[in-house]
């Protein structure tokens, strides 16, 4: 498999399912996993990030979904040439926590969290009010579950 200029095989693609499952995962458990030694599976991870396929590693607190448990996704239609302008009020707001660009129907595609769902009403009112948003739709994510790609 060949990902933007980095050729990828049956390992590489073992070794990024396992870490997309735990990241922590060290690498004696990566070595048994795909039956090579600690230094040569390094070796690949090391590849990996220099040929950008993989950007970096982030953790997940468990104060971030018990502040903003009620979580939504907003597609937002845009009239003109507003988007850049659009974008920056929009990561202005605390509860935005994503702004996707995107192509099809929508123009952007926001990730909001909040505490509750009036909250959440709220934030929903206030980005709907920006002038140049002409339409959008909102889906609640009510779970989330991590895939991993083998």
């Amino acid at each position: 498999m060949k990902v933007n200029d980095c050729e990828m095989d049956k390992i590489d693609q073992k070794l990024i399912a396992a870490l997309r499952r735990d990241g922590r995962a060290s690498l004696s458990e990566l070595s048994a996993l795909v039956g090579l030694s600690r230094t040569a599976v390094r070796a690949r991870l090391s590849r990996l990030e220099d040929e950008g396929e993989i950007l970096g590693f982030t953790v997940v607190l468990k104060n971030d979904a018990r502040e903003a448990p009620v979580r939504g996704l907003m597609m937002l239609a845009i009239e003109g040439q507003g988007s850049d302008r659009i974008r920056r009020q929009l990561l202005g707001i605390p509860e935005v926590q994503a702004v996707h660009a995107t192509n099809g129907r929508w123009d952007m595609i926001v990730k909001i969290g909040t505490e509750d769902l009036e909250s959440l009403d709220a934030v929903l009112a206030r980005i709907r009010r920006i002038p140049g948003v002409i339409r959008s739709e909102t889906s609640l994510l009510l779970a989330t579950r991590r895939a991993s790609r083998l």
